[in-house]
């Protein structure tokens, strides 16, 4: 059994009697453009109660436009909520490499975004992670297999109450 948050989520579905399946279709260092280019396919083939959009963090990290990241999680938010689904957006964080303000401009996009589509925000998954020793990949970005419990206790707290058994 796979050792990351959304197979320990499937296990705690199942353990707690939820019916609900998870589908991960992340892909490591996709943009919110790849997201947006795969989306309407999954949610055709899976048509999701609830959609929890992790995306953007990789944008940052190569200083995309904020504009454009910003436009595609508008999209991917808008798509989500026609196919019928509850939106959950996770908020991303990404180092000052870029400045004070494209750093203050997408860290504040995710809060934005909520309030704007009134949907639900998914506190930034890292964030008492990414500074203990061992829950880090050596390349500061990347959570290990050890982090992945943590990671899902944050994601259940703000996922258990759209649920329904």
């Amino acid at each position: 059994m796979s050792q990351s948050w959304p197979s320990l989520l499937q296990e705690r579905l199942k353990e707690n009697g939820y019916a609900h399946r998870v589908f991960n279709s992340s892909i490591t260092g996709d943009t919110t453009q790849g997201g947006l280019a795969r989306l309407p396919r999954l949610l055709d083939k899976h048509q999701p109660g609830i959609v929890i959009l992790e995306l953007g963090g990789n944008d940052g990290l190569r200083g995309l436009p904020i504009e454009v990241t910003n436009q595609n999680l508008s999209s991917m938010i808008e798509q989500s909520q026609s196919a019928g689904a509850t939106v959950i957006l996770a908020e991303m964080r990404i180092p000052p490499n870029y400045g004070r303000t494209y750093t203050e401009k997408f860290n504040s996009m995710y809060t934005i975004l909520t309030e704007q589509y009134d949907i639900a925000l998914l506190p930034f998954l890292l964030q008492d992670i990414a500074l203990e020793p061992g829950l880090m990949q050596a390349d500061g970005i990347h959570p290990t297999a050890r982090a992945q419990p943590v990671i899902l206790e944050q994601v259940w707290s703000i996922l258990q109450p759209f649920l329904q058994k």
